[in-house]
């Protein structure tokens, strides 16, 4: 066709054809894109079929994940015991063998090997959640809650439980098997100073609470990790979880899911209701993240699915009461529980500290559910003082539920220090605080008393602190309530009208085949070896391990692929909010009517529907009588009182105290093993109760509790001033009104640079 080029004409090519045609006139940029276009196209083509190649041998090995996932479930929910426990353990009792059998069980965590236990250190005992998936999580991998225990030297206890209930047992009974296994714990730790240090994780906390409640001597520091304590707690616009109880017309729903499970409740439903939290994750991201990189996530996933999957049942008596006094009656926190023994449950009776940690990012168990029984027990901090109460709080920002006692980051930094710092947290008078842990600088002063990464501060707080995150205001809290008298009167209908129909239909046959179509279940079965057609997925999924060619990430179709991806989360994401949306929306529209509400038997009024809970004459005649003794011995004391008195007082211009101060004190104690931990604390409470009663008195009282003879009292001023110098100046330099606190004490105290200094026997 185009024989030669003729001439250059202008800066052109000229092209003619053998038959002596018309001319093609094309510069030399037409014929650079021409080439590209050429390669480009070559270039695509080696890139789809790279994608193509990819792609069928990620979807081969991630279909053997699944099948591994299905095999795992199976395997897991066979167990009588289905714990993910990474550490060995010895049985120390057995809940079954109780005068009243519980499921629930304590074991001793065997330290790994090259572990150093102190067993003068309290003993840590983690109390796992039974929310629908099996024990273990506090400890099933190596950085957790138990692997910082170890790490720390503490002897470690844990309470797990079995895959199935014990017949008739309570909510009740279990709390009862915990102050059993708390007993068992103290009696076996006889040299530990301080009671345990207990961990309860979400369902765990509000259950280890209750036992606190009802045998608070029991019990040193409790952490609550993600425990809603405050049911009906929230915001406006998040926490649609609240509201399920209100739009499914109260508890008859679950009266009809223990009837038709035979008198049991499936714990994979529970698992479904979290999922729908978060539909883009559950729907997508969970699994195509696996997709995306098989070869990355997988021990990931299955590690995950061992647990998540690892289903157990619950009595429907047991959720019954959950939901009576929980979940839709939020009785917990205002007291209005009682046991069948007659024992009311009082979290105000609680006096070792109680450490609620939840997070922002929590959409299950958000910070207002795990501190607004604070707000519905108290009008101010005054208040939680006259109780003896210390109550603290951490506040992560980002964290999700799960990750606030399964994340190894969280583990890692939150966790460690809890545990750390679990003696200054036993040792802090009454009050609120919240605990803020940050990154250790280097440079800053008192780093080198800092052992690890993070420096604790812990800052005292007002109630106005709790309501600036959020909460139900008061015409929130009459919905709620309606909510509340709607469950009693469509339970009363149920029982009456339907229960009868419907139990002489449920047989064994019934119970195991909807056990077997669960959804959940369903889903790990059909992709397990149960399933013919998965057979054959192994030997391919080999194949492809041994030729896998993964694709380059700049592969355009991996970007295409990433695109899809992000726009799928995306509209899952939208969609998941809207339906949270609508159901509150819905939830405030039917029981925000007043006309709802008058048939619902919610009078209207500006006051709370639930009141504050009431304080005894007793326990005023207490604090009376315990002010008046503290008035009668305010000169009452020594040197080590008098210390501790100086101490708070400067402290009391600080508002804070860090893990510095801390060191220093400790350190200072060690040196003094006559001056246990358990007479410090007691020494602590019963000097801040002087400063608060009548400070003036307190401190001008201070120089009598000091030796008479000169040489002798000032030996001991020289002393005690060097001691306060160094536990408040620890963190830095004092400022303010801390500093003029100091002075204060070094002037009444004779400490001032130029008094007269006898030589220092106690090194700070």
């Amino acid at each position: 066709m185009v024989a030669k080029a003729s001439q250059t004409v202008a800066g052109k090519n000229r092209l003619k054809d053998s038959s002596g045609g018309s001319s093609i006139l094309l510069d030399k940029e037409r014929i650079q894109e021409l080439a590209k276009r050429d390669f480009r196209a070559v270039t695509d083509f080696q890139a789809a079929l790279e994608y193509a190649t990819d792609f069928w041998q990620r979807s081969l090995l991630f279909l053997d994940i699944l099948r591994e996932s299905g095999n795992q479930q199976a395997e897991m929910t066979t167990r009588p015991i289905n714990a993910v426990l990474v550490y060995d353990h010895e049985t120390i009792l057995r809940g079954t063998d109780l005068p009243r059998p519980v499921n629930y069980g304590l074991v001793r965590v065997v330290p790994p090997p090259g572990t150093v236990i102190d067993h003068t250190k309290r003993p840590v005992v983690v109390i796992d959640p039974r929310a629908g998936q099996g024990p273990g999580v506090g400890g099933f991998k190596p950085v957790s809650e138990i692997g910082q225990a170890f790490k720390a030297g503490h002897p470690v206890y844990f309470v797990g439980f079995a895959a199935d209930p014990v017949e008739g047992q309570t909510i009740e009974d279990v709390a009862h098997a915990f102050i059993v296994f708390l007993q068992k714990v103290i009696e076996l730790e006889p040299k530990a100073i301080g009671k345990p240090f207990v961990f309860g994780n979400c369902q765990a906390g509000w259950h280890g609470i209750m036992a606190a409640c009802m045998r608070p001597d029991l019990f040193g520091p409790i952490v609550a990790a993600g425990a809603p304590l405050s049911y009906w707690g929230g915001v406006r616009g998040k926490n649609p979880m609240r509201y399920d109880g209100g739009l499914l017309g109260g508890a008859w729903i679950e009266r009809l899911m223990g009837d038709m499970g035979g008198g049991f409740i499936d714990g994979a439903w529970f698992i479904m209701n979290f999922d729908s939290l978060n539909p883009a994750n559950t729907l997508w991201t969970k699994r195509y993240d696996v997709w995306a990189a098989p070869e990355k996530e997988r021990d990931r996933y299955l590690q995950f699915e061992k647990w998540w999957g690892a289903f157990v049942r619950m009595r429907a008596e047991e959720l019954d009461y959950i939901v009576d006094n929980l979940f839709v009656g939020n009785k917990l926190s205002t007291a209005q529980i009682v046991t069948r023994d007659g024992i009311r449950l009082d979290m105000r009776n609680i006096k070792s500290p109680i450490l609620c940690f939840c997070s922002k990012g929590d959409n299950i168990t958000p910070p207002q559910q795990a501190l607004d029984w604070i707000l519905d027990n108290y009008d101010s901090v005054e208040e939680i003082r006259k109780h003896g109460q210390t109550i603290l709080y951490c506040l992560h920002e980002t964290a999700g539920h799960l990750a606030i006692f399964v994340g190894t980051k969280v583990a890692a930094k939150e966790h460690s220090e809890f545990i750390n710092y679990m003696d200054l947290i036993d040792g802090l008078p009454p009050g609120l605080y919240e605990i803020v842990i940050t990154d250790k600088d280097k440079g800053e002063t008192g780093a080198e008393l800092l052992e690890g990464d993070f420096n604790v501060r812990i800052e005292e707080r007002g109630l106005e602190d709790i309501v600036a995150l959020g909460g139900n205001s008061i015409e929130d809290e009459r919905e709620f309530e309606a909510v509340a008298n709607l469950s009693e009167i469509s339970k009363s209908f149920y029982a009456t009208f339907v229960q009868p129909w419907i139990k002489p239909w449920i047989t064994s046959q019934v119970v195991a085949a909807m056990q077997r179509m669960q959804p959940l279940r369903l889903g790990y079965a059909l992709f397990s070896d149960k399933n013919p057609l998965m057979r054959g997925v192994a030997p391919l999924a080999e194949k492809a391990r041994a030729e896998r060619k993964p694709a380059d990430p700049e592969n355009p179709f991996v970007k295409i692929q990433e695109q899809v991806s992000d726009m799928t989360t995306a509209s899952l994401q939208t969609l998941g909010s809207l339906c949270g949306k609508t159901a509150e929306a819905v939830f405030h529209a039917v029981y925000g009517s007043p006309w709802v509400q008058g048939w619902l038997g919610v009078i209207p009024h500006n006051g709370r529907p639930r009141p504050k809970p009431g304080t005894s004459p007793d326990h005023e005649a207490a604090l009376v009588a315990k002010a008046e003794e503290l008035r009668t011995t305010t000169a009452q004391g020594g040197p080590l009182e008098a210390m501790v008195r100086a101490g708070l007082y400067i402290a009391g211009g600080q508002h804070v105290i860090d893990a510095r101060t801390f060191e220093v004190l400790r350190r200072t104690l060690k040196a003094h093993p006559e001056i246990t931990l358990t007479r410090f604390k007691a020494v602590v409470r019963e000097q801040w109760a002087r400063l608060v009663l009548d400070e003036k008195a307190a401190l001008q009282a201070l120089p009598r509790l000091l030796p008479a003879e000169a040489e002798a009292r000032h030996a001991l001023l020289d002393q005690i001033g060097d001691l306060i110098r160094a536990i408040s100046t620890a963190g830095g330099e004092l400022e303010g009104e801390a500093k003029r606190r100091l002075e204060e004490m070094e002037v009444l105290f004779g400490m001032g640079a130029d008094a007269p200094r006898a030589p220092t026997t106690v090194s700070a």
